[in-house]
Parts: structure tokens; sequence; C-alpha cells
């Protein structure tokens, strides 16, 4: 296939999101002490460093790869600037995370072994709690977020793919460029499309999630998915599900 060399104009690529925070501000530690419960209690200790607004999110994305600040923001919508760095701050002072030279986070050994207590969260809601969504769950500029990251470029045919995702619900246009990793663009990149997938919001959140494999939704006509057969065969195979789309498969009511 004929491809253009014009370059993607990319918003939401990972590349273009290298600033964070000083890791220095001393006034600004000092200036915020952790609330307590005033109990001598493991759980209440616990419960003082990870039981704030955002915080287990943070963990989340933390356990499944995510160590900018930059990236952290564009994977919670609603979290502000602000209150992240607060957050973050926290569990640095908790001992929980750490900051490189280069501005990413790590996980340390306690934070860590916060693994099984984050996706025991997992399983607890998927079994209890998550049914239907509801309409103002289904952002689909988080649902593309989380899908191109998630993306495995390593099968997909190069030197460049791209995929154009056009929902059935909502206006908005994406598409995904994979060349040695995956961009996210809002704007046309005018590279020629190998895959286009329409569906519906609520479809491809499912997809993503475990509710149902992609290619059981394609199969069934939930997901359409344009272009030849190789280059459909590759999105499939590439396309990977939620770090607890196998907890949602297993627990959630079908």
């Amino acid at each position: 296939m004929q491809r253009s060399e014009r370059r993607p104009v990319c918003h939401l690529s990972v590349k273009s999101l290298e600033s964070s925070p000083s890791s220095s501000n001393t006034k600004l530690w000092q200036s915020d002490p952790m609330r307590t419960y005033g109990q001598y209690c493991p759980i209440s200790r616990s419960a003082e460093l990870l039981g704030d607004r955002w915080t287990i999110h943070i963990l989340r994305d933390l356990l499944t790869g995510t160590t900018r600040f930059n990236e952290f923001i564009r994977g919670n919508p609603g979290l502000s600037r602000a209150l992240l760095s607060r957050r973050l701050r926290q569990l640095r002072r908790g001992g929980v995370i750490v900051q490189d030279d280069d501005g990413s986070y790590r996980l340390t050994a306690s934070g860590r072994d916060l693994e099984p207590v984050v996706f025991g969260l997992a399983t607890w809601g998927a079994r209890w709690t998550f049914g239907e969504p509801e309409p103002e769950e289904l952002d689909p500029d988080l649902l593309l977020w989380w899908l191109h990251r998630r993306l495995d470029p390593s099968g997909i045919p190069g030197p460049r793919f791209t995929i154009a995702v056009n929902f059935t619900d909502h206006p908005k246009r994406y598409w995904i460029v994979v060349d040695d990793d995956a961009s996210l663009c809002l704007a046309d990149p005018r590279f020629d499309v190998d895959v286009t997938v329409r569906t519906d919001r609520s479809t491809l959140y499912r997809a993503y999630l475990g509710h149902v494999p992609l290619a059981e939704a394609h199969r069934s006509g939930r997901v359409e998915l344009t272009g030849s057969r190789p280059c459909v065969r590759s999105f499939i195979d590439a396309f990977q599900p939620s770090p607890v789309a196998s907890i949602v498969a297993a627990e959630a009511p079908s």
C-alpha cells in the first residue's frame, strides 16, 4: 500500500507528555500534612495513606505501567494537576513510590505489595458493582487513551499502521498511528487507513474491559472492522484488553 509521508498531528502522543512538577518543593511538602484517624490500627494507618480521592487510581496506573506526571493526568479526567502533585507527594512521603532523576515515578517494594489490594478491589467491584455503564462513564477520550496505550505493536505490519475509530453515538473521531509505538491523534493524520473501527462507545468499552472479546464482538456485528483481512486480523491480535479484563470476564454479571 502506498502511504503518505506526512507526519500526524497527534495531540495525545505519549512522546509529547514529558513535563512534570519539580520534585524539590520543600514548602509544598511541609504544608501538606497527612490527616490521621488517631487509631493505632494497621487498617487506619493504611487508610490514612491510601484512602484519599484519586489515590487508588494513581496506584492502579502505576501498577499497569504509567510513570509520567502527564500520563496520570491524561488517564484520569477530572484529576487536577495540583491534586495529583499532592497525592504523589503523599505517596512518596509514605514510601510507596520514588521519583527518578528523569522525573518519572515508580513503585517501591511497599508499593508493589499493593498489587493484590488494588486488583482485589477490581475483583470485588466486578463481582458486586459492575453492571451496565452510566452515560457519563462513557468518555471516548479516556477509552481511546487506554486502548492505544495497551495496543501491542509487535505483530502489526510496518512501517506504519493507521487505525481510524468512528463512534456511532458520538461525533468525535480518532486515529491511532502505529510505527515504533502507538500515538493517539485527534486530527486526521492524512495517512492511508489500514483498519476502520465503527461501533458505539458502550460496546467498545465492554470489549476493552473484558465483558466480551473483540473478535466475538466483531463476528456478531457489534464492532464493524473495515480493511483487508490481514490488516483486520493484525488489529484484533494487537488489541490488548484492560489489565482487569480477565477479572471482569470471570466476575462481572453477564
